[in-house]
């Protein structure tokens, strides 16, 4: 499947060089999602599979901030209405869409400026890579509005991103952590200026692009499936996979590369 025609209704998308960016664009109430951008977000994510011409993603915002999560009038209202059943169907959906983003074989980098809330936050905490500013802010805000802190698997990933007692903090008080406390605490790889920021990601998109990408794949592959395993479990399934990435040209290449003093091209196979 290839991405260079492609053309969502919800939210802004480029492609240029095998980065594809994915940009929230509706900076007037910075960036909130609806029903129907979750969808086609969760619906990207899970295409990328097959993706011919995206090998890294960089997710951004526009206007100065990140996400402000869902929509108060457009998603939080209806929810007051709605049944079990229908609410349900919608939580299982904005958990998809995390699923699809840590499920999907390329690196997924986000680019946090400003305001980073609920769902933005969620997002952000299941990239595989989170480059923020000093105006930074990310609020896991569930409780705020009479929730639980368990959402979007916030009580899964994040501990394991910050810790147990810091992620406890956050999803139980709502607060804002600064871009400084996210720096120091490992939420942030780095931080850069705002004017600086996407130019940042995309220097991290190109440097991975650049890597052996189906031994990348094979990474995010195993970071996401050892959460389950023991490490008699871990360390066999990684043999498993070290011994298919030996298969590849790209090993072959690297190989022959360095026999020569020269630095090998990978080509992604």
């Amino acid at each position: 499947m290839k991405f260079s025609e492609f053309k969502p209704k919800h939210f802004g998308w480029s492609l240029k060089d095998g980065v594809a960016t994915v940009t929230f664009n509706r900076p007037e109430k910075k960036n909130p999602l609806t029903f129907e951008s979750y969808a086609e977000l969760r619906d990207t994510f899970r295409n990328l599979v097959e993706a011919e011409d995206v090998h890294a993603v960089v997710i951004t915002g526009a206007g100065g901030n990140f996400c402000s999560g869902g929509d108060v009038h457009e998603i939080i209202g209806p929810l007051t209405k709605m049944d079990m059943k229908g609410l349900l169907t919608f939580t299982r959906m904005t958990g998809d869409l995390i699923k699809a983003i840590r499920n999907c074989p390329q690196p997924v980098i986000a680019a946090i400026d400003g305001v980073c809330v609920g769902a933005g936050a969620a997002v952000a905490m299941a990239s595989d890579f989170r480059l923020g500013t000093p105006s930074a802010k990310v609020a896991f805000l569930f409780v705020r509005v009479g929730l639980a802190g368990c959402d979007m698997g916030a009580c899964a990933m994040l501990p394991r991103i910050i810790g147990q007692g810091r992620a406890s903090e956050l999803l139980f008080t709502g607060r804002s952590m600064s871009a400084e406390e996210g720096e120091r605490w490992g939420f942030f790889n780095s931080l850069h200026d705002s004017a600086a920021l996407l130019e940042q990601a995309e220097k991290t998109a190109k440097r991975l692009i650049e890597g052996p990408t189906f031994a990348h794949s094979m990474t995010k592959t195993m970071l996401n499936h050892e959460w389950n395993m023991g490490i008699d479990q871990a360390i066999e399934a990684e043999a498993q996979a070290q011994a298919l990435c030996m298969q590849t040209k790209d090993f072959e290449r690297a190989y022959k590369a360095f026999a020569a003093k020269e630095q090998p091209v990978f080509e992604g196979n």
